[in-house]
């Protein structure tokens, strides 16, 4: 039985076993896991009752539990986070679901603010973030997903390659996703639906790809550049130098 509907929930995938980082969500930056960073992230601006970290891992289930923060046990078998948030949509009652990357540990506070504004005028839609990419070590790497957008606010199509391109294999201006998305429950039904991942979702190992395949578009929002997202190690001192400034 499900618990009273919310308007929304905010929702934190977590992975222990990812292949890029072992454990990641526990690794602790300045002392503090980068799962719970997160978390402190999202309760700036919402009360905690409204955000659950989602994961099947017990290690992580534990130091929810030892933190005090809301935490759904889900199946090992998801094959994406979404998937994940999915699992969380049949426990928790809500209209919209907000994923937020449990790898983003400067998630700008500000972002999840006009991302809950976005959601009021656009209930129906599916709400994704992106910001514009500064330098070509990003526009170049394949941990960076890039996203192009149509003229009129919406995703044409992610990738890990450099998109937009050119004949010349300049940079150029470029925008790269930011792990924050808005789910109206009915489109994370239609998304699990598939127990397989589509075909360009696998090539590029872009979970939201899946929705433009099925023909579902995708809103986008433009976010701030001061999140962060931890794939590598590497990332971890990226992390670190912007938390000294």
């Amino acid at each position: 039985m499900q618990s009273k509907l919310r308007k929304f929930v905010i929702v934190i995938p977590a992975r222990y076993r990812s292949s890029r980082f072992m454990g990641k969500p526990m690794f602790k930056i300045k002392g503090i896991p980068m799962i719970v960073r997160t978390y402190h992230q999202c309760i700036k601006v919402v009360k905690p009752n409204l955000v659950f970290v989602a994961t099947d891992d017990k290690r992580i289930i534990n130091l929810c539990i030892k933190e005090n923060i809301n935490v759904v046990k889900t199946s090992n078998n998801c094959l994406t986070g979404t998937d994940r948030v999915f699992e969380v949509s049949k426990k928790i009652n809500a209209k919209i679901y907000i994923n937020i990357q449990g790898d983003e540990p400067l998630f700008n506070p500000l972002d999840l603010k006009r991302l809950i504004k976005e959601i009021k005028k656009y209930p129906n839609e599916i709400i994704t973030g992106y910001t514009s990419i500064e330098k070509k070590e990003d526009y170049i790497n394949v941990n960076i997903p890039k996203v192009v957008i149509s003229e009129n606010g919406y995703v044409l199509y992610a990738s890990r390659s450099p998109i937009p391109g050119n004949k010349k294999n300049n940079f150029i201006q470029a925008n790269r996703q930011v792990c924050a998305y808005a789910f109206p429950k009915k489109e994370l039904i239609k998304f699990a639906k598939n127990k397989k991942k589509t075909n360009l979702e696998k090539i590029e190992d872009l979970e939201y790809l899946r929705f433009l395949e099925m023909g579902i578009r995708l809103k986008a929002l433009k976010m701030s550049n001061k999140s962060i997202a931890v794939d590598t190690k590497l990332d971890v001192k990226k992390v670190l130098k912007k938390l000294r400034t």
